[in-house]
């Protein structure tokens, strides 16, 4: 056993496998236990295949999954038998994954028929007429992708097309509405005009419909002979009639979507390059509409304007003109480092771009982990140059979360200035499906989720979120985990994902993993979370494992080297720093409320000395009025007494910290410098007032005691307070 314990403990630091007490896990495709539930995602009712939505108002791309519970819901609406129509079109969901995981693409109307035929060849069998109506009812249509290396970029140009579209429209309608009125003032003039007074313009003007009830010729004549009114001056048919061109003429929002400029990129050179080409005209139209804007209200003054149209837009547009526009949408691959330079440039000078920049692999080569592991930290230097900016919509998330973060997706797009979208897809080489791989990214805080939103907010507590990553507050997310003993019996525990479960799933890094045989457990080993927790030493003369199962689920201990556990050390402190950032664990909040503690245990300290002298001062006055003293009583000064019974709260010393408040609101409120004071006792329970004392994180809510006899375990409460009276 010696010489097992030694072997273990030499491939803990050196990596070598010595003797015969080791076996490699290379080829044996063995997966971390967490994920052992999940080797065939096709069984599994999760967020994909995604629908990438045609002509939604709504939403730009939606879960297989959400659209077939739409169904259910409106069929049922309809009169169907809820738990049958259920049942039955969750067996044909599970079909249309299995289809969509082997391959198969198109829109989901066909692969539904595809599925439905597999499922029952006859179109007379009672499945087929529920899969029938189904599909009648079916109101949402589009493209069914997969977690795959190419969804992020379909997800992102879906998503940007719903906002452009959105903005088209209203540019397209405002800029109609501009030509109409301004072909109105000139159509006016016109009339107004010996020109237009003439026969053939008066049948122009009255149209086909009613030409034979007018004497054109007779008209003609009447309106020559009567008093000509004021027409339109040189000038301003000729600024109306060049404004009316431009908005005639433009690209941006064409009538004929096949006239219009092309603003999806492959590289930022290509959108930069458009962007500088385009400005001019983006420049021109903007000048154009607020010309015609000034002509149809009649505002518009020669002296005033002139000058100002002439220089305008010289010094650019304001970002909320440039707003109005078209975003150019860049899909790069991280592979192209070449193109960041240009990136951070674009973004910094505030081109209206939207980028995508798309990781792959976050672990490369496998010779050595620190230097592949840097290629992890590539998206986070990025995203920390461009929220550095402070103009820039910033987003890091995997592929996986995509689908139930499109809001915040809507909200980067929509966003009137840059905005960068930093994916992992998850589609390295290896057997493990993507959106495993992209899942388990996030869940190791290897590529965790951020969003950094200049609009939401003025400081760092609304505009910066990390909500979207799984048990934000802890150092790695627990799971539990359910297996059977070598003695077959049950065995229930919670066991984190890290850093080193991730690099486990490639097999590029087998070398820094070895499986310990059953018969070699022993005490010496521990899991991996003893070594990953701050300021606490490793057992000592232990080797670090985690439990992995093979393809017939059986589970194996597998040391880990010492490489993956400082890079997993390295992880959790990236992972810190973001959890700052955040609003969790805030280093700075905890120094104040440490001395804020401080500062209340002094205080106390004080009061208790204060109430030993009084004590003295009190006994020498009662002395001093007993009947035969010499010494003349002083008058006592009465002070203000609170019944001992009675709860309060030390309101002064309160730091906001909402927790009474959250527990009810009624009996705890804020007075006008935020801080809690007790409002109405009897708008609550003994046990609610000891629960906010106990959460009180400056410890000064008081319960005093019980008003309500009768109160369910009110001695379990009344032993809880006992530390807070």
């Amino acid at each position: 056993m010696i010489t097992d314990q030694q072997s273990h403990l030499a491939f803990h630091l050196t990596g070598a496998l010595t003797g015969g007490a080791l076996h490699a896990v290379d080829g044996r495709k063995l997966v971390p236990a967490l994920l052992a539930g999940y080797r065939d995602l096709t069984g599994l009712r999760y967020d994909f295949p995604a629908v990438l939505l045609r002509d939604d108002a709504n939403q730009p791309f939606a879960s297989l999954s959400d659209v077939i519970e739409e169904l259910i819901s409106k069929l049922a609406s309809a009169g169907e038998d809820e738990p049958r129509v259920r049942k039955q079109l969750l067996r044909l969901e599970r079909e249309i994954r299995s289809v969509v995981a082997a391959g198969s693409a198109g829109t989901l109307s066909s692969l539904w028929e595809h599925a439905a035929t597999r499922l029952v060849p006859s179109s007379d069998h009672p499945l087929a007429q529920t899969f029938a109506r189904a599909r009648a009812a079916l109101a949402r249509d589009g493209e069914l992708v997969d977690c795959n290396a190419a969804f992020p970029t379909q997800a992102l140009l879906s998503a940007w097309r719903h906002v452009e579209n959105a903005r088209a429209r209203r540019m397209r309608t405002e800029i109609e509405r501009l030509k109409f009125r301004l072909w109105e003032i000139l159509q006016a003039a016109l009339m107004s005009s010996e020109r237009g007074r003439e026969t053939a313009s008066l049948k122009v003007s009255v149209g086909k419909s009613f030409e034979s009830a007018f004497d054109f010729d007779a008209l003609s004549a009447t309106l020559a002979s009567a008093r000509r009114a004021g027409g339109l001056s040189a000038t301003r048919r000729e600024r109306i009639e060049n404004a009316l061109i431009v908005l005639e003429q433009q690209r941006f929002y064409p009538a004929r979507q096949k006239d219009a400029f092309p603003f999806s990129f492959t590289s930022c050179t290509e959108a930069e390059a458009a962007w500088r080409e385009r400005l001019p005209k983006v420049i021109e139209l903007s000048k154009a509409m607020a010309i015609a804007e000034l002509e149809i209200k009649g505002e518009y003054n020669e002296l005033r304007h002139d000058p100002l149209f002439a220089a305008y837009g010289a010094r650019g547009l304001p970002r909320d003109e440039i707003a109005r526009f078209p975003s150019y949408l860049v899909c790069m691959h991280a592979t192209a480092a070449d193109q960041y330079g240009e990136l951070m440039t674009l973004l910094g000078a505030g081109v209206p771009v939207k980028a995508l920049v798309q990781f792959d692999d976050l672990l490369e080569n496998g010779a050595q982990l620190r230097p592949q592991a840097a290629l992890s930290m590539r998206s986070k230097q990025l995203a920390d140059m461009a929220i550095g900016l402070g103009t820039v919509f910033v987003m890091q998330s995997a592929a996986s979360n995509l689908v139930r973060s499109r809001e915040r997706v809507l909200n980067g797009l929509a966003y009137d200035g840059p905005s960068l979208f930093s994916i992992y897809s998850g589609a390295s080489a290896g057997a493990v499906p993507a959106y495993l791989r992209a899942a388990a990214a996030m869940e190791a805080r290897v590529f965790p989720a951020f969003t950094y939103d200049p609009a939401a907010g003025r400081n760092w507590a609304t505009r910066f979120s990390i909500a979207d990553n799984p048990q934000a507050e802890r150092d790695w997310p627990a799971q539990a985990l359910v297996y059977e003993d070598r003695e077959h019996q049950k065995v229930e525990g919670a066991v984190d994902f890290t850093l080193i479960d991730f690099a486990a799933l490639d097999e590029r890094y087998a070398t820094h993993f070895a499986s310990v045989p059953a018969a070699q457990w022993n005490g010496h080993m521990a899991p991996v979370q003893a070594w990953l927790v701050d300021d606490a030493a490793p057992p000592a003369d232990s080797v670090p494992y985690i439990t992995m199962v093979d393809q017939q689920d059986v589970l194996q201990r597998v040391i880990v080297d010492a490489s993956v556990i400082e890079e997993a050390r390295r992880c959790r402190t990236v992972w810190h720093s973001l959890q700052e950032l955040g609003g969790i664990h805030n280093s700075h909040a905890e120094r104040l409320l440490a001395e804020q503690r401080a500062a209340w245990e002094q205080e106390k300290a004080r009061n208790a000395g204060t109430a030993t002298v009084d004590a003295s001062v009190a006994t020498s006055a009662n002395a001093a009025t007993a009947p035969g003293s010499s010494v003349e009583a002083t008058p006592a000064i009465a002070s203000e007494e609170r019944p001992a019974d009675d709860p309060y709260i030390e309101t002064p010393r309160c730091t906001t910290c909402e927790e009474c408040v959250r527990i009810n609101n009624k009996m705890f409120m804020y007075d006008a410098n935020k801080q809690a004071y007790i409002a109405d006792v009897k708008a609550g329970t003994y046990r609610q007032l000891v629960e906010a004392a106990e959460s009180c994180q400056v410890s000064i809510i008081h319960p005093g005691k019980p008003r309500n006899a009768e109160e369910p375990g009110l001695a379990e409460l009344v032993e809880r307070a006992q530390p807070f009276m």
